[in-house]
């Protein structure tokens, strides 16, 4: 697959590495020439679904279990702790 545009990677290459990259399995180079790619390349993300695929790892991974209201309390109070020890 190619875009029609001219690349220091090809098109097909970083789909290749793609799925390796969003698993942080590749080194900084081929990392950075993947990241690169991908920021310049939307037809890349649109014909794999990589969009989405993004997407869905974001709020796998990074979305949030609702913290229970005690232990939020009892955070809460231990940084209001320290920041009175730090203030004496």
């Amino acid at each position: 697959m190619s875009c029609g545009d001219p690349h220091d990677t090809d098109c097909r290459e970083v789909l290749d590495k793609v799925y390796a990259y969003l698993d942080g399995e590749l080194d900084q180079d081929n990392s950075v020439d993947v990241r690169h790619h991908l920021d310049e390349c939307s037809p890349c993300l649109k014909e794999y679904g990589l969009e989405q695929v993004v997407k869905q790892l974001v709020a796998k991974h990074c979305g949030c279990d609702p913290v229970p209201d005690d232990l939020r309390a009892k955070v809460l109070r231990r940084i209001e702790q320290v920041r009175g020890e730090l203030a004496t």
